[in-house]
């Protein structure tokens, strides 16, 4: 995840820097995140449990 990590903050960037407000644009990059790490289901409570934040 490290070597990939300033290519996918880049994306993240890219793509979520439309969203006017900074709590979207923090939520977009976990939900990113979210998509990259390990696990079977993707959908928000499972990614927000692995991610160790709250949904």
């Amino acid at each position: 995840m490290d070597e990939v990590r300033p290519r996918l903050e880049a994306f993240a960037a890219e793509m979520l820097g439309s969203l006017k407000r900074r709590d979207q644009r923090a939520k977009g990059e976990l939900y990113v995140r979210g998509l990259m790490l390990d696990g079977k289901r993707k959908s928000m409570q499972p990614m927000a449990g692995r991610l160790g934040v709250d949904h």
